[in-house]
């Protein structure tokens, strides 16, 4: 059975090539906190953060913690909650008829206006031609 590790807007799993400490490691820094903060968060040594991170990068083959974050997302390995929210939002927008009959899509009016502008142009040369 696989179990999951909840840390502030985002849930990691383990089992899926991160040892514990490195995970909550890695979805403290999803979370924007830095060494010394993770280190204070779990009684730890920054060192020992930084440690867990480079092993935790180095599985994951990046160089970067932003780089790490982004591949473990990647791999299913962390992900934030609201993609749960969106997922549910969009599965009852389906489910609920399916399109908007309030939302039309237009094209922009810029674009027209500049077609006929061009079009001005060109047949002002015709005529004084």
């Amino acid at each position: 059975m696989e179990s999951t590790i909840v840390s502030g807007q985002w849930k990691g799993h383990l089992g899926r090539g991160l040892a514990p400490r490195e995970l909550q490691c890695l979805l403290a820094v999803a979370q924007g906190m830095t060494a010394k903060e993770i280190a204070r968060a779990f009684d730890i040594s920054p060192g020992t953060v930084a440690k867990r991170l480079s092993v935790a990068m180095f599985k994951l083959g990046v160089a970067r913690r932003a780089a790490a974050v982004a591949e473990a997302m990647k791999r299913q390995i962390i992900s934030p909650m609201c993609f749960v929210l969106a997922a549910l939002i969009a599965m009852h927008s389906l489910a609920a008829g399916g399109g908007d009959p309030m939302r039309r899509d237009r094209r922009a009016p810029e674009r027209r206006i500049a077609q006929v502008r061009v079009l001005r142009r060109a047949e002002s040369v015709e005529l004084h031609s």
